[in-house]
């Protein structure tokens, strides 16, 4: 889901930060001296001090999920090697979806685990494992996937195995889906999976032509590969009081979740920047793509991808203030998903170690 944003160790969390009715800045905006070393160490500082202006939570049953999926993961063959267990593992996508998921269920909170796990092993794949580097590599492993996705979890179905272990995994997800009676959110679901797959080929033939792409193709084609909007149907399927398709198609609400969900990849882009430059140019990301397309050298693009960011978070509070002013208590609990998710993603990015 978020690219690359996952991998490396977790650290433990502070206490809850209350909230803060002013939008802070989430990267410090001056310029650092130095070398390399020097304005890592001051952009982390930076970041040690910075605050959303959404409060900490975390869902209380975090360590009984873990468990479980886990198990999910490995009953289904999803990852089959020690190395990639210990990976998904180091990626604790639990903590994420406790996070992003405080109030909902137990069953609520392993689906969307199980999602989020299942978005890691495929952004494996195809960013650490060679799937995707070029289109007609994944395109066969996309065109099983949506086949099975054509399904819409249907029961009298047969295991798909053809499609190998991705397949199986995501059937089951559609499944567990159908059997909460919510039809307008599977078809979401399953509408927002496919473009995230598609979205996948895109980017595979960005890398195979080693392409960097404009801010604004960037910015549109990340909300589809970040894994973020699934991500958000899953949440919004453990409550079970939030807009329908009505209220939902509403410009101003449509225009939020847009924002929150750039929010969501924009962060984990600016935490992840250092540890994808290391490893080798990347233009899946929003600071490489501001210094293609303005010619400004790495400081000030990360200057620019974080004011984006900041503008774009004091943009989402602004809105968020107007419509839960005048919104229904499903349109407060819509917010509040959304809200829940901008600051799950930061504390999450923000405690992987790989980016120290």
């Amino acid at each position: 889901m978020c690219r690359t944003g996952h991998r490396g160790r977790w650290n433990s969390f502070g206490p809850a930060t209350e909230a803060d009715p002013r939008c802070r800045t989430l990267l410090s905006r001056r310029p650092t001296r130095g070398g390399g070393q020097g304005r890592r160490d001051a952009r982390l500082r930076a970041l040690d001090t910075a605050r959303t202006p959404f409060p900490a939570r975390r869902h209380a049953d975090v360590e009984l999920v873990a468990g479980q999926n886990a198990g999910w993961v490995r009953d289904l063959g999803l990852i089959d090697t020690p190395g990639g267990l210990r990976r998904l593992g180091a990626a604790h996508p639990v903590e994420l979806a406790g996070r992003a998921c405080p109030d909902g269920s137990v069953d609520g909170l392993r689906l969307l685990a199980d999602l989020i796990s299942w978005l890691f092993v495929m952004d494996d794949a195809c960013d650490e494992d060679g799937l995707g580097a070029s289109p007609t590599r994944l395109a066969p492993t996309v065109a099983a996937l949506l086949e099975v996705l054509d399904r819409h979890g249907d029961p009298a179905a047969p295991a798909p195995a053809e499609a190998g272990p991705l397949g199986v995994a995501l059937d089951d997800l559609c499944r567990r889906v159908r059997d909460r009676q919510r039809p307008a959110l599977l078809l979401r679901l399953v509408s927002q999976l496919r473009e995230y797959l598609l979205a996948l080929l895109w980017e595979a033939a960005k890398r195979e032509h080693r392409r960097v792409p404009g801010v604004a193709e960037y910015v549109q084609m990340r909300r589809h590969t970040g894994g973020a909007r699934p991500s958000f149907t899953l949440t919004d399927l453990a409550h079970p009081d939030l807009p329908g398709p009505d209220r939902r198609a509403d410009p101003a609400v449509a225009a939020l979740d847009a924002l929150a969900a750039d929010l969501v990849c924009w962060c984990n882009d600016l935490f992840s920047y250092d540890k994808e430059r290391a490893t080798g140019p990347d233009a899946h990301n929003l600071v490489t793509t501001i210094a293609g397309e303005t010619g400004q050298g790495e400081e000030a693009a990360l200057r620019a991808a974080a004011t984006r960011f900041n503008e774009g978070l004091a943009a989402y509070a602004e809105r968020d203030a107007a419509l839960a002013a005048t919104g229904d208590a499903g349109v407060r609990a819509f917010l509040a998903t959304r809200r829940n998710w901008i600051r799950a993603t930061y504390d999450w990015s923000r405690a992987a170690t790989r980016y120290a």
